[in-house]
């Protein structure tokens, strides 16, 4: 993989040559449920704004973009999500197009709860969900398989309708997950071991020798605490 440069005569700079597009793929700022000690799950559930801390980050994230042209802007409808990419946005006077698909995964009856409380409260199913997550749903939420199902047809989409460009996709913890793995040829239900840090970056490229993940979990770019 190479690391993500946005210093001047960076890799990530210019477009890509068509046919290859590339998507630059973030995940949100922190939020008060990130920054829970243990963090509690949100999913698509709790819809609530970046923190002062995430504030920071999306500035950070938007500085460190500043060189990189894009050709388009997506985002999940969230807020968290919007806030994150609204300067990027308007630094480029482009719209940000809102993606109802990649909206962040529903946790159901585990909204609010963190893992050490799960466990204590329903540990069956999330004995159940812990060892298979792509096929086991969160109660009264979607299992990772539901949400690649709803995820990646959109996803691949973009991959196709941008050659020759850079697209950002701004969009959430798990969503990332699901199409990383994917990307990586990693088994759906092991899609938790991919790391993916608030504000962090992933680069995906795409073309006639198929699609490759060039950068994960970026965070070279993000303030200290």
């Amino acid at each position: 993989m190479t690391s993500l440069n946005s210093t001047s005569g960076g890799p990530f700079d210019r477009p890509p040559e068509a046919p290859v597009s590339r998507i630059v793929l973030v995940r949100h700022g922190s939020t008060e449920a990130n920054e829970k000690r243990p963090f509690v799950l949100q999913g698509s559930e709790i819809d609530g704004p970046l923190t002062p801390y995430g504030v920071r980050q999306a500035a950070a994230l938007t500085r460190f973009l500043s060189p990189i042209s894009f050709s388009a802007i997506y985002s999940s409808p969230m807020r968290r999500a919007l806030e994150t990419v609204r300067e990027i946005a308007a630094s480029r006077s482009l719209d940000v197009r809102k993606i109802e698909a990649f909206r962040e995964c529903q946790v159901g009856e585990w909204m609010g709860l963190s893992w050490d409380e799960i466990r204590q409260q329903d540990p069956e199913r999330c004995a159940r969900f812990l060892a298979d997550p792509a096929s086991e749903c969160h109660p009264g939420g979607e299992s990772f398989r539901d949400l690649r199902q709803r995820v990646l047809p959109t996803f691949d989409e973009l991959l196709t309708r941008h050659p020759g460009e850079n697209v950002l996709v701004l969009a959430h913890n798990l969503v990332n997950r699901v199409i990383l793995a994917t990307k990586l040829g990693i088994e759906l239900r092991l899609a938790r071991t991919i790391r993916q840090s608030n504000c962090c970056i992933n680069v995906i490229e795409h073309g006639p020798a198929g699609t490759e993940v060039v950068t994960l979990n970026s965070i070279w770019h993000l303030p200290e605490r």
